[in-house]
Formats: structure tokens, sequence, C-alpha cells
């Protein structure tokens, strides 16, 4: 489905001559070490004093603990974030540390005494503390210690995956950017960060070539760049063995291709707008590095599949922070994306729309260099004037949003979003899923859809809660954010059922000025049994004239089955009437209509615990059912929704 691959886009790149381009890469990555205060000086007053105000606080917190216990505890109980939380604080407060060591240049000898350099001096012992770990993967990941039945890492057999790429990067960029000032401070320390990437990650990612994270079965997902890309960053920062730097990229390029080769050429992602900044962005990124270093010979910039990939998350956004969250994807996005990234793509490309998106995220979040989105993408960031010149500038605030289009369609995914008013969150936004159960990342959600007013969604996906050690295992679906119960689609005698075989058929989008619509067979999602047919057609339906815009979603069966019941997630406040609902938060409130001569409608209220579920919809969401009083052996059912005004 994609048209051109990076080995293609190479070709004799790769060959002998590879040697050659990749000799001494370091100078031409674009972003220069500590020594050029030229390029560090002049990064804007506000971002420098946020970034010391930051390091201040961070040296004032004791250090984050990485113990054997915590680790354990995702084969005891489940829980895998009592050690990946503080594998993330960790890494977060080393990144912060190394940027203010960065920003003020600060450096002394190794036998000056006192706290003449604190940032610097914390930021060694953060590498050193990672440096002496056990392990850089996260418990759950780790087959090896599985398959031994232990619960304790083995230290001699490390396991590469997405903790052990976040820690080697980590090293790569600590290394690049302070590297003089390591030499003065720590001497000794760069060797040793040569060492332990070695031996945990470049060794096992050259010996070991059937990782299943590298995809080639065919079903590579965010892993792939993710890892990839941090290889990436080590083969050309710390390995000083040209012939094996000239390896490690051969190894990268062909193994970024199975990705490659998974995506949908209409530039989608099913594991969610999440997932598009730890998988997608990342391929962005490491084209980014490898025309750079290689210069002509390797850019592959212009694949035609990465303009589609690019604007994904515009394509994605409901309004402010929110998003459409498939998958995965939480709908809000955290404080930790490196916008930078689709601003300078968008920059080269000629998109404007998805600049001014980027720098739009940026300044909601506050942050044009999150150091928790990784060391590596805060240096480049922060490197780059433009980028903080645009996210810092006084203009006074814009309203505008030229990314936000009036209907965007993606057919491999079959995700529709359609909105009251082009480049504007006023008003109504539908969003519309078809697709099918053996997604990545899949909720058991064929047929769900999204409603928004003002931006702000009030008939919601929930997300994810806190990852656990059951998550992607058998027992994922015993999590209600996963089920089809909890989703906005259809109950017919049934709940959804996973496996690609599970899906939608006769998937149709249709639009014009006054109509977007979507218009799917649902049955094919359930199991076998009584129902033969379910047909959901979802329209927006603008406002012309005196009449207000709405929102149609019409669902007809076939098929006696023993009830039928149409499940609604809600957001906010609601109040309950008879063939009625409002649904209001923050200003913002929908209105929802049936024939109560057809249902019975009953709502509950969901309590939530997850702390990641809290931080999306505050304290409860609601759980709207409209059950038919006779479902017969055909039916049809319509439910609108409209602006509460």
């Amino acid at each position: 489905m994609t048209t051109g691959t990076l080995g293609a886009s190479f070709g004799p790149a790769l060959g002998p001559g590879l040697t050659r381009l990749l000799s001494d890469p370091a100078g031409r990555i674009g972003v220069p070490d500590v020594t050029h205060r030229k390029v560090w000086d002049a990064v804007p007053r506000r971002v420098r004093e946020r970034l010391a105000a930051d390091a201040r606080d961070e040296l004032a917190r004791p250090e984050p603990r990485l113990t054997a216990g915590a680790w354990a505890r995702a084969a005891r109980d489940g829980d895998r974030g009592a050690y990946e939380d503080r594998a993330w604080e960790l890494q977060e407060r080393v990144s912060r540390l190394v940027l203010a060591a960065v920003l003020s240049g600060e450096a002394a000898d190794a036998t000056a005494a006192g706290e003449v350099c604190p940032h610097l001096d914390a930021a060694v012992d953060g590498l050193v503390r990672f440096a002496e770990a056990s392990t850089w993967c996260w418990a759950p990941h780790d087959r090896f210690t599985a398959a031994r039945g232990e619960v304790v890492p083995d230290a001699d057999e490390p396991y590469l995956d997405l903790g052990a790429a976040e820690v080697a990067a980590l090293f790569a960029w600590a290394d690049h950017a302070l590297g003089p000032h390591l030499d003065r401070r720590a001497p000794g320390l760069r060797r040793r960060l040569r060492r332990e990437v070695d031996r945990r990650v470049l060794t096992p990612f050259e010996e070991v070539r059937d990782w299943r994270w590298i995809g080639a079965d065919g079903n590579a997902n965010n892993w792939n760049p993710w890892i990839h890309s941090a290889v990436l960053a080590c083969a050309l920062l710390l390995c000083e063995d040209e012939a094996r730097r000239a390896r490690l990229v051969r190894l990268v390029v062909a193994g970024l291709d199975h990705y490659m080769a998974a995506l949908p050429d209409d530039g989608g992602v099913d594991e969610g707008i999440a997932y598009w900044w730890a998988g997608a962005c990342r391929v962005l990124e490491v084209l980014d590095l490898l025309a750079g270093v290689g210069g002509p010979a390797l850019d592959a910039r212009g694949l035609p599949l990465l303009g589609e990939l690019l604007r994904y998350p515009q394509r994605m956004h409901l309004g402010g922070s929110w998003y459409v969250n498939v998958g995965d994807a939480p709908p809000r996005l955290s404080g930790d994306r490196p916008w930078h990234v689709p601003y300078r793509w968008g920059e080269r490309l000629g998109l404007a729309e998805t600049s001014a998106h980027a720098v739009a995220g940026a300044r909601q979040e506050g942050d044009p260099a999150p150091p928790r989105a990784g060391l590596g993408r805060a240096l480049t960031a922060l490197a780059d004037p433009r980028w903080c010149g645009a996210v810092t500038a006084g203009a006074a605030r814009d309203e505008s949003a030229p990314w936000l289009a009036g209907q965007v369609w993606l057919p491999r995914l079959e995700i529709l979003v359609a909105r009251q008013e082009t480049a504007s969150a006023r008003g109504l936004t539908v969003a519309v899923k078809a697709g099918h159960n053996g997604e990545h990342h899949n909720h058991l959600d064929v047929g769900t859809y999204w409603v928004a007013a003002d931006g702000r969604p009030l008939v919601v996906d929930a997300g994810r809660p806190r990852y656990t050690g059951q998550t992607f295992g058998p027992e994922r679906y015993a999590a209600w954010p996963f089920q089809s119960a909890w989703h906005n689609v259809p109950e017919p005698g049934d709940t959804q059922s996973p496996g690609r075989e599970f899906t939608a058929r006769e998937v149709t989008a249709s639009g014009d000025g006054g109509r977007s619509g979507l218009s799917a067979e649902l049955s094919g999602a359930y199991p076998d049994g009584p129902l033969s047919g379910w047909r959901r057609s979802v329209s927006l339906v603008r406002a012309t004239g005196e009449a207000p815009a709405y929102i149609d979603v019409r669902d007809a069966w076939r098929g006696r089955v023993p009830y039928v019941r149409l499940r609604h997630l809600l957001s906010g406040r609601v109040e309950l009437a008879d063939g009625l609902a409002r649904v209001t938060a923050e200003g913002a409130g929908v209105v929802m209509r049936w024939d109560s001569s057809l249902c019975d409608a009953s709502a509950e209220r969901l309590e939530l615990e997850d702390p990641l579920l809290r931080d999306s919809w505050g304290a409860f969401l609601t759980r709207l059912t409209l059950t038919v009083r006779d479902p017969g052996s055909a039916g049809e059912v319509t439910v609108r929704w409209e602006s509460a005004v």
C-alpha cells in the first residue's frame, strides 16, 4: 500500500561507499556540542530561564531509585509502573540536567572540589546510575528472564526493548552534547557509556536478527522506529569503528523498511495519535539524521508517503489539546511531544498549515523542548532558532486553525473526521471509525464514533488505563476500557470479538459542502449468531440558513437477536429526560435526541480511579444505554446530536 522504500531510495549509497559518507558524523547532525556557545547562548531567554528553574527543582529532589523489587512487581502483581515510572523519572532528570549544563556551559576539572558545576555533576550521577543498573529493559518485555521463570534480570543476557533504546539514546546524546566537559570533569565516563551501549544494545542488535519488534512478518509497529532511531543515534555518535557504523546503518535502514511497508498510503496510524510520536515521528527524525550526515545520497525525504504521514496529527485534532483517540491513545496529548519535528517538515514541504499546527501544539503545552520527549529531541529543538522563535514569539493570540479540514477520510484505516466549519473548532465535529478488531492496540470498537462541540469531545473513547502486566496478554479485554460495551457501538445480543476477521464491511464515505458521512456493515464484528445484518450510518449535516447543524446516527439491523442496546460513553454533566439527554463540559454542550417510544434509556456513572483516565476526564464518565423495547427480526433507531445553545 505504500510507495517506495528507504533501501530503494538510497540505492548504491548503501554499498561500500557508505563508510566514507558516514565518516565523522557528529559534526553534521545539526546539534553542536556544549563548546559552541554561539548556538546555545542564542536560545531565547524565556526558554533558558524555564529550563534553569526546572533544573533547580530537580536538584532539590532525591534521585529516583531503580530497585529489583519494583522491577519484579510486573510478574508479582502486574504493576509495571512501579519500575517504569522511576526509570522515566530518572531519564527525565538526566535530560533536564544535561540541558541545563549545556545552556549554562558550566565545567570544571576532575579535581575541582565543591559544587562548582552542580548540573553537570548530577547528570553524571544519573548516567552512572543507569550504567550500573542490571537491565535497561522494562520487565514485561524481557522474554529472556520470563523464559527462565525468574524475576531478576540477567545482566549477561540483555533484552533489547523500548526501555533499553531510551537509555541508549540518552547516553548517545549526553555524550555528544557534553563530551568535552565530561572529559574534563568525569574522565572515563564516556568510555563507560560506550561499553554499556555496545553490550546492551549494539551487539544484541547485530547478533539477534529475529527480534519480533523488527516486524519481518509484516506486523511492525511503533517499536520498530522507536528502537531503530536509538540504534542510529548510537551508531552515529558512539561507534568509533567506521566499518561497523556503516553495517549498523544498513541494518537500521533494512529494519525501518519493514515498518514503512506496514504503513497505509493514506498516512494513518492505527495505534493512535500518541503512538504517531513514538513511531511515525521517529521515522521523520531518522530521515533528518541520515540526510544531515550523508547529504543528498542519504536523503529519502521525498517519498510520497511522508507528506501524508506528516499530516496525521492535524487530521485527528479536535481542538485545544483534544484529539480523536483510536487505539490506546489518550484523548489529550501530554506536554512531552517533539512539536519541532512536524514544524520543520512542514516548512520543508511547504505545508504552512502543518507548521502552524505544530506551533499551536507547542504553545498549548508551553514548552518548545520538553525533556521528557527525549534528550536528543530537546537538544535538536533548542538548537533550532527558527523553531524557538516561532514558539516564543510574543504575537497576539491567534484563534485561527488552518489545519482543521472540513472533512478528512483515511480509506485504509476507515476513519472519517468531519466538522461543521473548516479551519475552526467551532460547532460540531464528528469522527467515525470502521476498521477491524485486529488493529494494533485494539479496543473492540468497530463502528464507534466521537462527537465534539467547540473542539471539546463529549461522546468519547475513554482511552487506556495504566498498562499492567496483563495489558498485552490474553487478559487484555478483561479491562473495561478495552471492551466494546464501553464504546459507542451497538450491542446486538452480544459484544464484539477480537481478531482481524471481526471487521466492518461495505464501508463507504461521502461528502459534499453540506453533508459528510460514513456508512458500514458492522455485523462482521460480532460472533456468529442470529444477527444477519447491522448497517450503521453516521452523517454530519452542516448548517444552512436558519437550520442548525446536526449529526445523525442511524442503526438498522436484521436478525432475531435477544436484545439490542446502543451504548454511548459521555464526558461531562449528563441530564436525562424523555427522549433527550444534555451533555455539557467546560462550556461546550450537545443535546442527544431519540424516539422514546422505541427505546428505554438508562445512565450509569462510572467513577474513575485510574490516574491516566482521571487526567483525561476528571472524576467520572457516564454510559448512556438505549435498550430497544422490541428488537423483532428487524428494526431501526436514529439518534440525533445537536449543539446545546
